[in-house]
């Protein structure tokens, strides 16, 4: 019997879209470029030839056009993996659920889906100002923690190696390593990007080793990241999305990936915040690789 998307699990709006975003199907291109911050959308969008739509929802905010030749959607997700859920969730709706009938559609469309972010840079080799490939996510949030298939998708044996590395207290819950599309991850990066390990953080301050005035669980915690070295590559930034976002494509059926241009580097103690200003430099090289 062919299954029917319930109303409380579908959630579709009175004019067709979904329940976050507000997208409708059409409006949905087949290469995704994902940002953090919505205005970082008009940012990429404004290199593109065309613009064919713009909707914007709470931090979620979409722009689809053409650049080049490719249609593009950019789309906003706000900060942290729980916002990645939504956004990879209800993208996937679109693109593989049909909303006049609630069932899947025959045939399955993948979606190629490039994140560009920020992050903290873990490695004497990532300065600010550079760039990097997750490969590999750990991903300290839990959220793939809570699908079935979380195993098949997962780098089981890097996981073991780490958390014995760390002497990972289980009291914050099981890591898991989510793996980028190797393809993406070649097509993307090409040579001028460092390709290494990420770990994806539940939170900003604590999670990431800052000490404010919350005293952190493990005070040696990131000392102990920026030795782990796995399969001859070691773990080069913080960030706070790349392990949902590659973990739930490879549920789904997708190819993602994450690059991020290092704004701080914690080994080096130092930190740009006026990054907004080179940050299109990395968006190009996407734009045109994508």
């Amino acid at each position: 019997m062919e299954k029917i998307f319930a109303p409380s699990e579908l959630i579709i709006n009175e004019d067709g879209s979904c329940f976050h975003l507000h997208l409708k199907p059409e409006q949905l291109a087949d290469r995704i470029i994902l940002v953090g911050d919505p205005a970082r959308v008009n940012t990429v969008a404004d290199h593109f030839d065309t613009k064919e739509c713009e909707v914007m929802s709470r931090e979620f905010h979409t722009i689809t056009g053409i650049y080049q030749g490719k249609r593009i959607t950019v789309q906003s997700h706000g900060i942290g993996c729980d916002n990645i859920d939504i956004v990879a969730n209800e993208l996937d709706t679109l693109a593989n659920i049909d909303y006049q009938t609630r069932t899947l559609k025959p045939q399955h469309r993948t979606l190629t889906m490039v994140r560009i972010g920020t992050c903290g840079g873990l490695q004497p080799f990532t300065p600010t100002g550079s760039f990097i490939a997750s490969v590999k996510s750990i991903g300290f949030d839990g959220l793939l923690n809570f699908y079935a298939g979380r195993n098949e998708v997962c780098d089981l044996k890097m996981e073991k190696a780490f958390c014995e590395h760390i002497h990972w207290n289980p009291i914050k819950g099981a890591p898991h390593v989510a793996v980028a599309d190797a393809d993406l991850i070649n097509q993307i990066a090409g040579n001028d990007m460092v390709k290494g390990y990420t770990v994806a953080c539940g939170g900003f301050y604590g999670p990431q080793g800052r000490v404010l005035r919350a005293a952190v669980e493990d005070p040696e915690q990131n000392e102990k990241i920026e030795s782990f070295e796995y399969e001859g590559m070691n773990i080069c930034n913080f960030e706070m999305e790349s392990s949902a976002l590659a973990g739930l494509a490879s549920l789904l059926g997708h190819r993602a990936m994450t690059c991020c241009m290092v704004i701080a580097n914690r080994y080096a103690k130092e930190m740009n915040t006026e990054y907004k200003n080179t940050i299109d430099t990395l968006i190009k090289k996407v734009l045109d690789r994508i």
